[in-house]
């Protein structure tokens, strides 16, 4: 591909990343656009101190009569007061446009991250995600007006300016311009010269912000562990990389401006060069003069740090391409436009020839059968890491198989919609996420327009009524971020309560008293098992105490399944997979018993 189309491809995506801005901008375009109209005043405003010097000083500073001009003193000053009115509104204006169009595009971001697949969180740090859910919005928000208002302030400006430089003199001008044109050619490069240097930025950033994250929930850890002075070092040489990247940025563009600073002493030396000999030849006036160097030195004088706005812009820029390649990022979980209704289950849940690999080429589970009758509670169990969580997880579609089908009632469950699939699914996890807020705001995530009496049931069955009646403010106690004011017990039962609230037919329990001690297990298991009642429940555990009473045991084993059936069968295999885990954890109890 020629070095001019990549060039044109890049200016039509700059066109098109900045058109797509418009539906942000629809809503508020009358105000957006006045808030632009008002620059181009506040811009042209400009040249009228310069243009009254021509008379000024033709007729007072060289005439010697002050009867003329005498009003242009006040002129100026009214000028200019109407000049910074003008800048006051458009400073607000600005502020408020920019400021709605920052909030639309957050939650359009935020939209779209609730909506993605967790296979996008299990490849993403924290930091990253907020930076760039973020910190994104605003620098491509906030950018693209103050841009908008700078350029549209300085063009006015500019060719205010000009029309005064080509007023008082033609052949002054075209030294002014030819130089203006010298001064600015090397912003061209300037997006090419940091694109490399922000993305190494980003990272360091993303690890910034991650650190906070992680230091913030690792507390306890940090301080248990005594890491305060890794953490510490870990912190410092983030910012070291911090710093040398700014200081990398500043090497690669802080030329720009002392070079037009050059230039622009060039041009304004040429300038009173040529317009000295212009006068001395009868050419132009002193008044032409000093209102074409007026007019030049506020032409040129912004100029002189414009290398730090272009760094501005080319980030804007930047950040914009980087939230619509987020916007645009397809779902790997993919809806079809009509879909299956899904009303509980009536027969069974059936996998079939299930293959699923996180990466090609390593796989999790490999032909996977299995049919799960209604309301048929099968445990799965086996070694660490062989894929009994991944199974399940396949389940509410929070990744898609690879091969093969999961079917509920022999309708392929790809058939109906997320929204469908996950309403009839009820998932308590080991370690279940409890939002900032109170009890019961953590349980009506089960149920938003649960009764009075739907909790009371939901707080009973998941044997939480004794605690909550031992807090001043019951269930309306707050809990803190992550339910840090509770227990491992306490939590796992919110989470039982909300789970029970959404009575939902499937139940996926995945290690849910793993983490616990045996007192707690046992008011979390009793709490579980009203859960189960009259569900169809998938139960992963390492304690196989706990799953004796399971209709069948599946055995997954390095993504097989290697064995199923009732306990009584599976420990009937001579050196069984089952048999073989069971008397590990129970040093033969089971054959003595037998």
């Amino acid at each position: 591909m020629s070095k001019t189309i990549k060039e044109k491809i890049k200016r039509n995506q700059f066109v098109v990343n900045y058109s797509r801005m418009w539906p942000f901008v629809k809503p508020i375009w009358l105000i957006a656009l006045l808030s632009l109209l008002i620059c181009v005043p506040v811009g042209s405003l400009d040249a009228a101190i310069a243009m009254f010097l021509k008379p000024y000083t033709d007729v007072v500073v060289v005439g010697k009569n002050m009867d003329a001009p005498w009003f242009i003193p006040i002129l100026i000053v009214g000028f200019t007061t109407v000049q910074g009115l003008l800048n006051f509104g458009s400073a607000y204006l600005n502020t408020w446009v920019g400021g709605k169009i920052t909030m639309a595009v957050r939650q359009r971001l935020y939209d779209k991250l609730v909506e993605l697949e967790p296979a996008f969180f299990d490849k993403k740090t924290s930091g990253e995600v907020l930076f760039r859910f973020n910190e994104d919005a605003k620098l491509a928000c906030s950018g693209l007006l103050t841009n908008l208002k700078s350029f549209i302030t300085r063009i006015c400006s500019s060719v205010a300016l000009v029309g005064v430089l080509i007023y008082n003199s033609w052949q002054l001008s075209i030294v002014a311009i030819v130089i203006l044109v010298v001064a600015i050619a090397p912003l061209t490069r300037v997006k090419k010269l940091i694109k490399s240097l922000v993305s190494k930025n980003n990272q360091c950033m993303f690890q910034v912000n991650t650190t906070y994250n992680e230091t913030f929930a690792g507390n306890r850890t940090i301080a248990a562990y005594n890491l305060q002075e890794q953490q510490k070092l870990r912190f410092s040489n983030l910012l070291n990389e911090v710093f040398d990247l700014m200081v990398a940025m500043t090497r690669r563009t802080a030329w720009l401006s002392p070079f037009m600073h050059f230039v622009i002493s060039i041009g304004l030396g040429l300038a009173i060069a040529y317009g000295s000999w212009l006068i001395v030849q009868g050419t132009i006036t002193p008044g032409n003069f000093v209102s074409f160097l007026t007019a030049l030195l506020m032409l040129y004088t912004p100029l002189k740090n414009i290398s730090n706005v272009a760094v501005s812009v080319q980030n804007s820029f930047l950040a914009i391409e980087r939230v619509f390649e987020m916007l645009d990022r397809p779902s790997h979980l993919v809806e079809k436009e009509a879909t299956k209704p899904l009303d509980g289950v009536k027969k069974s849940i059936t996998f079939e020839n299930i293959h699923f690999a996180y990466e090609p080429g390593v796989d999790v589970l490999r032909n996977i059968n299995l049919d799960v009758k209604v309301g048929e509670m099968i445990a799965l169990v086996g070694n660490s890491g062989g894929g009994k969580s991944t199974l399940v997880s396949l389940i509410p579609r929070f990744y898609d198989v690879n091969q093969g089908s999961i079917k509920i009632d022999g309708v392929d469950i790809r058939e109906f919609s997320l929204y469908d699939l996950r309403q009839n699914i009820a998932v308590v996890f080991q370690d279940n996420f409890l939002f900032d807020g109170t009890i019961r705001e953590n349980i009506l995530l089960g149920k938003p327009d649960a009764t009075d009496e739907e909790i009371r049931q939901a707080l009973e069955c998941a044997c939480l009524t004794e605690f909550i009646a031992s807090l001043d403010k019951g269930v309306d106690t707050a809990i803190g971020e992550r339910g840090t004011l509770l227990s491992g017990g306490q939590k796992q039962r919110v989470a039982i309560a909300r789970a029970f609230l959404k009575n939902a037919p499937i139940v996926i329990l995945d290690e849910a008293t793993s983490a616990l001690d045996n007192k707690s297990e046992e008011i979390v298991q009793k709490a579980i098992d009203n859960l189960m009642k009259d569900k169809t429940v998938f139960v992963i555990a390492h304690r196989l105490s706990t799953v004796k009473n399971a209709n069948r045991i599946a055995v997954i084993n390095e993504g097989d399944l290697a064995e199923l059936g009732t306990h009584e069968e599976l420990m009937a295999i001579p050196n069984g997979k089952y048999r073989t885990l069971y008397n590990m954890q129970f040093k033969g109890g089971e054959d003595s018993a037998e």
